[in-house]
């Protein structure tokens, strides 16, 4: 069947902003999407100037997302998704306002500021029957999708050690103080959340460990650290992880490693196999098979497998990366809401999406760090761990 481009708004990514550019080129790659109306910015002025820069008419860009919500919802050309790319603390009212009025959700990660609004999240997405995708883009990465594949084809064997890591060097300094907006808002507890660096970048390497292992993080032992003087949330992680599948695991997350740019790496092992990725050349899996020599696997090239080679764009050799991996997560986004309107089953793409469950687990991760590390890195459980510990640093 073919299908018409799904028209889409986007809340918040107006002129300047890193995020909502990214999304914008994402939805676009694969003519999947129109983006026809907006609420761009709280500053009236900026929102309607970053909607005409866009395209967008001006009687569709609108001064606040209530009132978007509320007038897409009666146009018969309204739209039918949304995207959030706000700072943290406004995607609860942002997404609660679309689902209400039936309007399929697509939110930047972290799901929420805490785990409570993530709960009620959950409630509002039952009842309202829409579709909701949570944009943990590394998931979209053809080697991702077949390092997921040789885990459940058993190439590995039963699953024992997990390490994760994500570094960045860009708040080694006191960049907050400066006229970085980034930095700005994501050191502070008002905006960011109850985590700086754990939620930023720590959340991704801990979703794509569970990703691929298919396994929950059942427990968590953390030591959180601002090493920034001043500085209000954590900038730099470490964890030990127990999984529900009998693995174990690591996962370290920093701002502060000077010489280190976008460092997300994950390196699996089991009783007959290991595997390797880097963000940083995403075109590579490497697969050691226990006594035999180490194998690259490469997108697009021999040994990648059918998942991975539906994702891929262009032949071996010629390099995808972070915008390609963003964009096969709106393809499938696009296949999942095409299906829902469509009356069917959300089957090709089940379980790749990630849900408003995958981002519960990681505010409950979040969550449990944060207990751990205040609690001087004790053991707390994910699924125990229901209130609200405070930002420690």
């Amino acid at each position: 069947m073919v299908h018409k481009r799904i028209r889409i708004g986007m809340v918040g990514g107006g002129d300047g902003a890193f995020i909502g550019a990214v999304h914008r080129i994402a939805a676009r790659m694969d003519n999947g999407f129109d983006l026809v109306a907006g609420a761009l910015s709280s500053n009236p002025k900026r929102a309607l100037s970053s909607a005409l820069d866009l395209g967008i008419q001006e009687d569709r860009s609108y001064g606040s997302f209530q009132q978007m919500a509320v007038n897409e919802k009666k146009r018969p050309d309204g739209i039918q998704a949304v995207v959030i790319v706000t700072p943290n603390h406004m995607h609860f009212p942002v997404a609660k306002a679309f689902l209400e009025q039936g309007i399929h959700v697509i939110c930047d990660k972290p799901v929420t500021k805490d785990l409570d609004e993530a709960l009620t999240l959950k409630n509002i997405v039952s009842e309202s029957g829409a579709f909701f995708a949570l944009t943990h883009n590394y998931t979209g990465y053809p080697l991702v999708r077949h390092a997921k594949h040789l885990v459940n084809t058993g190439v590995l064997g039963d699953l024992r050690v997990i390490q994760a890591e994500y570094s960045q060097d860009w708040l080694t300094d006191k960049a907050e103080e400066t006229d970085n907006k980034q930095a700005q808002w994501r050191t502070d507890p008002e905006k960011s959340g109850m985590a700086g660096c754990l939620g930023d970048i720590g959340t991704h390497a801990f979703n794509l460990a569970c990703f691929i292992s298919g396994q929950k993080v059942q427990e968590v032992s953390a030591d959180l650290t601002a090493f920034v003087e001043g500085r209000r949330l954590d900038d730099n992680v470490h964890t030990m992880l127990r999984f529900d599948g009998g693995a174990k695991g690591m996962l370290w997350s920093s701002q502060v490693a000077p010489g280190n740019e976008n460092g997300l790496k994950i390196r699996v092992y089991g009783e007959k196999a290991g595997l390797e990725w880097s963000q940083e050349s995403p075109n590579e899996l490497w697969l050691s098979v226990f006594g035999e020599p180490k194998q690259k696997i490469t997108r697009a090239g021999h040994g990648a497998g059918d998942e991975a080679n539906r994702l891929s764009r262009v032949p071996a050799g010629h390099p995808e990366g972070y915008l390609e991996g963003f964009a096969n997560l709106y393809l499938d986004i696009a296949l999942a809401i095409h299906a829902i309107e469509d009356g069917k089953p959300v089957e090709s793409v089940q379980g790749f999406i990630p849900s408003i469950d995958d981002g519960i687990e990681g505010m409950k991760f979040i969550t449990a760090v944060l207990a751990s590390s205040n609690s001087n890195s004790t053991w707390h459980s994910l699924n125990s761990t229901l209130t609200q510990p405070k930002p420690n640093v």
